[in-house]
């Protein structure tokens, strides 16, 4: 296969690296990677393929080159972010958006596409120059499956290589299988860490971009290193999945996926959830007992009739933060192995451990961190207090190392069969714990659309404000959120058995201010879920769905928790508060109403409707209604 590219490509590459290349026999990635090496200029480029071998080439040079350090655990490495990369950088992420479709996209963060092209090639034009690059070769998803998206990454940061390598499956010899029509339909990544200090940290952070291209699905991430901004087939490329899937009629969630398990009846009923930040998704995914196929980001098919989600990724870049060996006992386990893990951004003693905010064991008064040089009370340039490890610091682990992964569902080429969908919010007075929708069409707009978080004292700026957050997807969808909305609705026509949809909240206080149940609640609150889904329990109504029986609570806090769960407690969670609601459904709207004003009528006149039908409930049974009291209008 001859390209315009094969001279420059034999120069810059080994014999083998550039033969890894053309035995692929693929125009396309050899037109994308020979352009990026033409424009972007590295001094050599590896190309990684999917043997062992290839895979710890990338390891050590990350360690050679001073990327990442080892640590105590001989396994485990480190890596450290500039002190003001330390997160995802919002306002410079952007969809590069034809002209014509401008009007569309006018609520999310855009760029006139020739504007933000001509911008971003202006600053990545030999922006490797003097670096070595890497190609790899990855799967959104399990490989060689319906729900495969190839994806080529082509990066001058090493640690970037190694994190995906244990986040994604490497996807060479998939690859290698393309058949010819499918050959240029991959996702496409360019990422520089740009020029370095001397800690190895990217130093032009006026200069970081990172540009998304929906039109052509290609993500451009310059002058980074924080993973949320450079590890291009986490949020990036689910940007693009969420507009390809709006295209090709599937969907991509924000959600984990994991199994329910009632060992008495020898049976696993699959959820996903969606829980925007510091509502309880990973909590939720990895309750005791219970199993994981995914904690982050999935794909939904319908796959012979049935409703089939795999997890998208194959490892874990989670938040370090308070896992400790009591909240988090089977995460802090692994943790503490010697097993190929990456901490970033944590404090590493002079022993060479590693320790982080929250992790419940003495630290010591110093060492390096992402800061540099640490000690306690030492202070940054603007006089502010440097704390051991930041509070966004990351761990990057293999999923499979957790002893409650379900391999079944974690290896399943079709995916799972989803029975139930959860979508958790945080509010501290109107949404009950758990409550089953009507129906499918009635989870979204009355569950999954109104979802909102609400301001904590650990947030800055006023407590108790709630924030919207539609799907828990508000950042990363990427094009007009009610034709989003509505997809979503019309995504079950076909499906035979379409899975029953909750909502959750784990954060109901007493007037007093206390939650009024453990965060071991959320256990209870699943396994009625799970019993609804298999006709188990009863309900009592309620204007917006179905709710528990106190005596079906009473014995799952009993069976689950060994508690007891007082009759006042439970009047008090499932209560329905009818001005709240009302009031909730306003500020969805006017939400919707901004975000996209082309939002179809028809989902306006739901909630309108759904608010006269809590009006005339509010007229025939008080403001709050008790569980049991309701019996429609």
């Amino acid at each position: 296969m001859i390209t315009r590219y094969e001279e420059l490509l034999k120069k810059k590459m080994s014999l083998e690296s550039y033969e890894k290349l053309a035995l692929l026999k693929n125009p396309k990635v050899m037109e994308f990677v020979g352009s990026f090496v033409e424009h972007c200029d590295p001094e050599s480029v590896f190309v990684c393929s999917d043997s062992e071998e290839d895979i710890q080439y990338v390891r050590e040079q990350s360690l050679a080159l001073g990327e990442e350090h080892t640590l105590a655990n001989s396994k485990q490495s480190i890596h450290w972010d500039s002190y003001k990369d330390q997160a995802r950088d919002k306002t410079n992420t952007r969809f590069m958006v034809y002209k014509e479709n401008m009007h569309r996209m006018k609520a999310l963060n855009s760029i006139e596409y020739g504007e933000g092209y001509k911008e971003i090639m202006d600053i990545s034009k030999g922006i490797m120059k003097g670096k070595s690059a890497i190609v790899l070769f990855f799967s959104e998803g399990p490989t060689e499956s319906p729900f495969t998206i190839p994806c080529v990454q082509f990066t001058d940061s090493w640690y970037v290589a190694h994190s995906e390598l244990i986040l994604y499956r490497s996807a060479y010899t998939h690859f290698l299988k393309m058949k010819e029509s499918e050959k240029g339909d991959f996702f496409r990544f360019v990422h520089s860490a740009g020029q370095l200090n001397e800690r190895g940290n990217s130093i032009n952070l006026d200069k970081r971009r990172i540009y998304m291209d929906t039109e052509n699905n290609i993500v451009y991430s310059m002058n980074n290193q924080y993973a949320g901004n450079s590890v291009g087939l986490k949020k990036h490329s689910m940007r693009l999945a969420i507009n390809k899937a709006g295209k090709e009629g599937w969907l991509c969630e924000h959600m984990f996926v994991m199994a329910a398990v009632d060992r008495e009846k020898n049976r696993k009923t699959y959820f996903c959830g969606a829980y925007p930040s510091a509502c309880g998704k990973t909590s939720t995914a990895m309750i005791p007992g219970e199993l994981i196929v995914g904690d982050d980001i999935a794909y939904f098919r319908n796959i012979n009739g049935e409703f089939r989600a795999v997890n998208v990724e194959f490892g874990m870049f989670g938040i370090i933060k308070d896992v400790n060996a009591k909240d988090d006992p089977v995460i802090f386990e692994n943790l503490m192995k010697n097993q190929e893990v990456i901490f970033s951004n944590v404090l590493m003693s002079n022993d060479k451990k590693p320790y982080w905010l929250g992790m419940g064991v003495a630290a010591p008064d110093e060492g390096y961190n992402h800061f540099g040089k640490w000690h306690k009370g030492i202070k940054d340039s603007d006089g502010k207090e440097v704390p051991l490890a930041h509070s966004n610091a990351r761990y990057t682990m293999r999923l499979d190392y957790l002893a409650n992964i379900d391999k079944e569902g974690f290896e399943a080429k079709d995916g799972v069969k989803v029975q139930g969908i959860l979508y958790g919010g945080r509010d501290s007075d109107i949404t009950v714990p758990v409550e089953e929708s009507p129906d499918w069409k009635d989870g979204i707009l009355l569950k999954a659309a109104t979802l909102e978080s609400e301001t904590t004292s650990a947030t800055l700026g006023a407590e108790g404000v709630r924030k919207p957050s539609p799907m828990a997807n508000l950042d990363f969808v990427s094009y007009p959120l009610g034709e989003y909305t509505m997809n979503n609705i019309k995504f079950v026509e076909g499906i035979k058995e379409v899975p029953k949809i909750y909502s959750n909240n784990y954060f109901m206080r007493r007037p007093d201010g206390s939650f009024v149940t453990s965060k071991l609640a959320k256990k209870v609150w699943l396994h009625w879920a799970e019993g609804r889904i298999h006709n188990e329990y009863d309900a009592y109504q309620t204007p917006t769905g179905k709710i528990p029986k106190y005596e079906d609570l009473k014995a799952l806090f009993k069976k689950h928790l060994n508690e007891d769960f007082s009759k006042e407690d439970y009047e008090y969670l499932f209560t329905f508060r009818c001005t709240k609601w009302i009031e909730k459904f306003e500020r969805t709207k006017a939400f919707y109403k901004k975000m996209d004003p082309d939002t179809p009528q028809e989902i306006f006149d739901y909630w309108d409707q759904a608010i006269e039908r809590i009006k005339k409930a509010k007229e025939k049974y008080g403001d709050l209604i008790k569980p049991g009291d309701y019996k429609g209008v």
